[in-house]
Order: structure tokens, then sequence, then C-alpha cells
């Protein structure tokens, strides 16, 4: 529908039972078993039909490595160091667990 105006066209999604709203969002996260999918700023926009809700998520999207506890702990535990600097090592290895934990042991050396 490429030429059509914009008010004609909420006029024929009405019609058609589709609601759309936008929502004041500055930032979306979704998180997977993995990582961390940072939408910032974020364009977010509501979209009722037929029973449904749906969101259409648009803006600039950056991934982050999301860290385990257990894993942090761990490298805590091995290493001998703090929560902060433990999640900085797991953040730089990527996630790796021996990387973090050796690059401890390569500082003492």
């Amino acid at each position: 529908m490429p030429n059509m105006d914009p008010k004609q066209m909420a006029r024929m999604m009405k019609q058609m039972g589709i609601n759309t709203e936008e929502v004041a969002a500055e930032r979306v996260i979704i998180e997977t078993a993995d990582e961390k999918m940072v939408v910032e700023p974020a364009q977010v926009t509501k979209i009722s039909m037929q029973g449904q809700t749906s969101f259409q998520i648009s803006g600039n999207v950056r991934t982050e490595q999301s860290l385990k506890d257990e894993d942090i702990e761990l490298v805590m535990e091995k290493a001998g160091c703090t929560r902060e600097q433990a999640t900085e090592a797991l953040t730089k290895s990527g996630g790796d667990i021996a990387e973090a934990i050796i690059s401890f042991q390569q500082e003492e050396a």
C-alpha cells in the first residue's frame, strides 16, 4: 500500500479490528538462556488484533553475555577473587570459565 495517507491507513486498520498504540519505552531487554539483547533507544508499538496482543520493537540492538551465578561463584572460589572481579573476568573472556580463572593465575605470575 505505497503512497497511502497515514490517516487513511489508520482508518483501514481500525475497520479491520487492528488497534495500535505507541508505548513510551526507553529500553527493551530480551533475555535468553545465554545472552541479553538490549534495544536502546527503543520504539515500541503495541498491536491488538483478534484478541491477541503483540509488540513491534525497533531501535539499536546490542548483545550482552548473560553470566550465571554459579559460573561467577566458581571463578570466585577457584581464583580467590571478589564477585566484581569474577564478573569482569567472565565478561572479558566471553563467558569462558577456564579462561577467566587462568587470567587471575597469569596476573599472579
